[in-house]
């Protein structure tokens, strides 16, 4: 089952590239690391 999370991905990348460092945060199998994964893998 997947949760779209699309304005959410399109916020991280528009902003992948300002020289900032980046903090996702939530409780634990949320997402956070299936969001960076998609992230890299475009």
């Amino acid at each position: 089952m997947d949760i779209e999370r699309n304005d959410y991905l399109r916020q991280l990348i528009l902003r992948k590239d300002n020289g900032m460092i980046k903090i996702i945060t939530g409780i634990r199998r949320c997402g956070k690391s299936f969001l960076l994964f998609h992230i890299f893998k475009k």
